[in-house]
């Protein structure tokens, strides 16, 4: 597209030895940078050339071969914690090999967050830039790896597309069944946000949600759920969050919309339909936030098997999940 014409701009390069796609809507003066090789993660999000995702690094290069979690990281194929070694799908349980050495793991030695957080596994696509937006498309295809069929034994695929459109940042994800059975889904993301020169105890938060999801002492979903009401804005200096939340309160588009707000500054994260849970992670003595999409609570696939979980989403046997969330800013 002729940048001349077009307020919309995509490319890769390569920054710090890492191969990085970047994206850029002049027009709003947003750009967002995403590292394919690591996790297909996207690591900055400036808007007015301030970072609105929090990323504590000097460059994209000392994240390499690091488990830390920042920008937007991918959870997959489960996000959160599974706890019992395993889990069950259709009837069956399969168990966890540790020791292939894929796994990531809480305090508490559970499962967390999938395998996918910093896998150098995707492959590009298409960067591509048009009248309306700049995307980039990147593929994963799970089933070619037996590392990590050890640990969930379905053939999918994952496609994921960073769409910049009117200053807003669309994550969209397809994930393709290859395999005979249907394949539980319970991924999710989990970005991290910041006000920029804000400190997060003067801001405020919308949490769109009618039920918490109650936990035992190690965060693990028990299956069980109580009212919430919160206010319309609450006061970040006197809660902090590690907490999963349903039941979510939506806009005439099927949207739940979370934000975090101080002085004007805002950052709103909307969710499609198909993330049915959020879960709000602001915990002490961090200036950070996240927001975090899933499709189904922690353990979930688990609390299906024993009939205490009634909402876990599925993808049939060559089908397809497909799913979106949003991300705006302003008063940048």
């Amino acid at each position: 597209m002729d940048r001349l014409t077009s307020p919309y701009f995509a490319q890769s390069t390569l920054i710090h030895g890492i191969p990085i796609v970047q994206l850029k809507d002049a027009e709003h003066d947003v750009e967002v940078s995403i590292a394919p090789s690591l996790g297909n993660r996207a690591f900055e999000l400036n808007v007015h050339g301030k970072n609105i995702l929090y990323f504590p690094f000097p460059d994209i290069s000392a994240l390499k071969g690091l488990p830390d979690l920042n920008g937007i990281p991918f959870l997959a194929p489960w996000g959160n914690r599974m706890a019992g070694g395993g889990f069950w799908a259709n009837g069956k349980r399969f168990s966890f090999n540790e020791e292939i050495g894929v796994l990531r793991l809480d305090r508490n030695g559970l499962p967390i967050h999938g395998m996918l957080t910093a896998s150098p596994l995707w492959s590009v696509t298409n960067v591509a830039a048009d009248a309306t937006s700049a995307h980039v498309t990147s593929r994963l295809e799970f089933w070619k790896h037996p590392e990590l069929m050890a640990n969930w034994p379905f053939a999918h695929a994952y496609e994921m597309t960073y769409r910049l459109e009117g200053g807003v940042l669309e994550v969209s994800t397809t994930i393709t069944n290859r395999s005979s059975q249907p394949m539980p889904v319970a991924v999710g993301f989990h970005p991290y946000f910041v006000l920029p020169g804000v400190a997060r105890d003067q801001a405020v938060a919308h949490i769109p949600a009618r039920s918490h999801i109650e936990t035992d002492a190690q965060l693990v979903a028990t299956g069980e759920f109580s009212p919430v009401s919160f206010p319309d804005q609450i006061s970040l200096k006197d809660h902090a969050f590690d907490d999963g939340f349903t039941d979510l309160l939506r806009d005439t588009n099927g949207r739940a919309v979370f934000s975090v707000e101080c002085n004007g500054k805002k950052i709103e994260v909307a969710f499609g339909p198909r993330y049915t849970v959020a879960v709000i992670y602001a915990p002490p003595g961090q200036n950070f936030i996240c927001f975090e999409p899933m499709s189904a609570i922690t353990n979930g696939v688990n609390l299906a098997h024993e009939g205490r979980y009634r909402e876990l989403q599925t993808v049939a046997p060559g089908g397809q999940w497909r799913e979106s969330f949003w991300i705006g800013a302003g008063g940048f």
